[in-house]
């Protein structure tokens, strides 16, 4: 209470001041105003009675004059008359002025002096006066007399007490009002949500299972009651990941969590930041209308390392592609991240649209990606998107070479096959920082890389890394038999090493996974609560009693129009299912720029569009396309309530699709379809694995996932669901930093080592 009773004198205090201020203003106005009233009085009457008397009076009869003097007594707030002659001598007075011959005489003598009236207050025996006096005249102008006029001023002493007394009053009640004001205020508005905030605490700390009291959502305290929930869900985390960890050293085993990671990275790098370098930037920030959205590239990049940078830190650097990108960044182009719970930072690079053209749709997406995939697609190399995507590579490399300038042997994760070049170009300037490429998408066999005219450029970039990371041991081995067809060096197989001008690059297979969920999460975003399958279906218009799900880039490689096919074929060789089974796919558009991504966008939706008029119905529809982004919070509803999840990639590094859909099943449900050709199929085993181009196959596992018998499907998803978890992002970042650190660095440029 003591912050109120000091919060009401300050605002009394204030109050008073104010208040005092405005009377003292005021009484000066009112007493101004109650004189220039008194003046115009005096002066009226003082007109009105040199009219009316007689100059001839001042010689003949002074009896006369006292008489009509005498008129004028005991008149209102009218005190006293006098009249002089021209000497200053009384003629006539009224009793009050009687006794005060002296005064009157003075005053006589200013007036006969003066051309205009003399007025001022003079102290009487029966108090304050206000005296007027002229000098009155003949009708020839000459001077015969003064008039002396003397007004009561109790009434403006009176009516300046009145207002320091309603003043006063008014200040009370002010003050009084402005104590309950306050003391409502400071007890609804801030005692009360900080007593709810502290039970909120309270409730957090003692680990209550039963519904906290909701947080404070006021102005004052919104933020501060959105950092306490952030704080408080750090602090669940880590106290979670804490039990879970001495909860393995009981049974001597070892999970991954970001916290161990955090420690992990911490040892290994001396404190030091991570830098990953990769295209796609992990927030994006684009205008929607007038507003500025914030949003999660779609792609199995961005899933994977944002938990690994929210768990490690250090700074992030790519292609800043938003329009409203650059409204955030400050001078060095970085801006932190997440949004609503910044942990490490963003730096983001510009590109022309002539380097964006040709380094990322032209070489990158239309020449790499068809070349690596194998989807039977022609690759397009052109000389001019080479050239760019050089340029693109060495804007990427001086970014990065600016983040580490002040670090000693720092460590650099490059992601993926837009910049196969890079390694080489970070390398040469320091030779001393610690590379690792990682390379998400397959490595085809050496006679399908050949293809390309600049296979010995890329694969001498790449080999400027000291670490070269796939997805599996098959791609490791097609990479390095394309080494030794490309170029001269010494490749130990043993080691799985290549030794080229004496720079040693360690090749190594890293199955990438996702974040795998803990206890940790808020109800709201809690896969365990049921998802309402029928209310999810109503808002798509359509109903049915089995789901099936598909979430894609809307890409060429990811095996949609086979999905779609499948379906169909599932429901020709099955009517039962028609009307019962729905297939929704989310697809995000990408790479619209290529005209074989505008074909292939269109190709899914017309044999959409014809699977549903095959099979029309009035309220069911076997296929649902959803073409557009889709963040994490709106696909998980379909991950949990899917009764079958279809990867069906026709080419794939990994996938990480499969193990989202796998650590979103909670319930232990739910049956994964997945094409072998999907490096996750190397390790989600208890997955109905298929071959995507066998559309009777396909269609058979959609059947047997259906009509799976209950304790199978619930077998089969927590065998996947232990895999996931036990080998999850953190420790595909832990394994991956572990070699990169392993690596003995090379002397900076200048620097001699002992």
């Amino acid at each position: 209470m003591r912050i109120t009773a000091r919060l009401i004198v300050t605002l009394a205090l204030t109050a008073g001041l104010v208040v005092g201020g405005a009377t003292y203003i005021q009484l000066r106005t009112e007493r101004g105003r109650l004189v220039e009233d008194l003046e115009r009085r005096s002066a009226i009457l003082a007109e009105s009675i040199d009219t009316a008397v007689d100059p001839a009076l001042f010689t003949r009869d002074r009896k006369k004059i006292q008489q009509f003097v005498g008129k004028f007594s005991n008149r209102g707030r009218l005190s006293g008359i006098a009249i002089t002659d021209a000497k200053g001598d009384v003629l006539a007075a009224t009793p009050v002025l009687q006794d005060e011959a002296a005064t009157v005489i003075g005053l006589a003598a200013e007036a006969l002096k003066s051309e205009t009236p003399v007025v001022k207050f003079i102290k009487f025996k029966a108090g304050e006066q206000h005296a007027y006096t002229l000098a009155l005249h003949s009708d020839e102008g000459v001077v015969t007399g003064s008039l002396i006029i003397l007004q009561d001023t109790t009434h403006v002493h009176a009516r300046l007490r009145d207002v320091w007394r309603n003043n006063f009053l008014r200040l009370l009640t002010q003050v009084f009002l402005i104590a309950l004001v306050t003391l409502f205020v400071v007890r609804w508005d801030i005692l009360a949500p900080v007593a709810q905030m502290a039970e909120w605490m309270r409730h957090q700390r003692a680990g209550d299972d039963s519904e906290p009291s909701p947080l404070p959502h006021t102005d004052l305290f919104g933020p501060m009651a959105k950092e306490v929930k952030t704080f408080a869900r750090h602090l669940s985390v880590a106290k979670t990941a804490a039990e879970e960890e001495a909860r393995l050293r009981q049974i001597s085993e070892s999970l991954w969590t970001p916290e161990r990671l955090k420690d992990h990275v911490k040892m290994k790098l001396g404190g030091q930041p991570l830098v990953i370098v990769s295209n796609r930037e992990p927030y994006m920030h684009r205008y929607k209308g007038r507003e500025v959205e914030v949003i999660v590239p779609a792609g199995g990049v961005v899933t994977a390392l944002d938990p690994l940078m929210r768990a490690c830190g250090g700074t992030w650097i790519a292609h800043g592609a938003g329009d409203a990108d650059w409204d955030f960044v400050d001078k060095r182009n970085r801006v932190r991240v997440p949004p609503e719970d910044p942990q490490y930072t963003l730096r983001r690079v510009a590109l022309s649209a002539a380097e964006e053209n040709g380094y990322y749709y032209g070489f990158s997406n239309e020449g790499l990606w068809p070349l690596c995939h194998i989807a039977h697609v022609r690759p397009d190399f052109r000389p001019e998107d080479w050239t760019q995507y050089l340029a693109a590579n060495q804007k990427f490399a001086d970014a990065t070479l600016d983040e580490i300038e002040d670090q000693e042997s720092p460590c650099v994760l490059v992601q993926d096959y837009h910049f196969a070049v890079l390694p080489r170009m970070i390398k040469e300037r320091r030779p001393d920082a610690r590379v690792a490429l990682f390379w998400h998408i397959p490595w085809p066999n050496p006679e399908s890389f050949g293809i390309c005219p600049w296979q010995t450029e890329l694969v001498s970039g790449m080999l400027g890394a000291d670490l070269m990371g796939f997805h599996t041991q098959y791609h490791c081995n097609n990479f390095l038999e394309t080494v030794d067809r490309t170029m001269e060096c010494r490749i130990d197989r043993e080691r799985f090493s290549v030794i080229k001008e004496g720079h040693l690059t360690a090749v190594k297979p890293f199955p990438i996974s996702v974040h795998f969920p803990g206890p940790d999460r808020d109800k709201a975003g809690d896969p365990s609560v049921k998802v309402d399958k029928p209310a999810l279906l109503k808002e798509l218009r359509t109903k049915a009693e089995f789901l099936g799900v598909g979430v894609d880039r809307v890409d060429y490689t990811k095996g949609i129009l086979e999905r779609f096919r499948a379906v169909e074929r599932f429901l020709d060789k099955h009517p039962k299912y028609r009307g019962r089974f729905t297939f929704v796919q989310l697809g995000a558009p990408s790479r619209t720029h290529i005209q074989r991504y505008n074909q292939f966008l269109a190709e899914t939706d017309a044999e959409a569009d014809r699977i549903n008029w095959k099979f029309k119905a009035s309220d069911w529809r076997p296929i649902v396309y959803l073409k557009k982004h889709h963040n994490h919070k709106e696909i998980e509803p379909y991950y949990r309530a899917a009764d079958v999840c279809m990867v069906t990639s026709l080419s794939d590094g990994m996938n990480l699709v499969a193990k989202e859909f796998v650590a979103a099943r909670e319930d232990d449900d739910g049956a994964l379809v997945l094409s072998r050709f999907a490096g996750a199929s190397r390790e989600l085993a208890d997955a109905l694995i298929v071959n995507p181009y066998d559309i009777d196959q396909a269609a058979e596992a959609i059947r047997y996932a259906l009509e799976m018998p209950a304790e199978e499907r619930r077998t089969r998803m927590r065998r996947l669901r232990e895999t996931v978890k036990e080998n999850n992002i953190y420790r595909w970042a832990g394994n991956l930093i572990t070699e990169l650190t392993q690596i003995r660095p090379e002397p900076r440029p200048g620097v001699h080592s002992a």
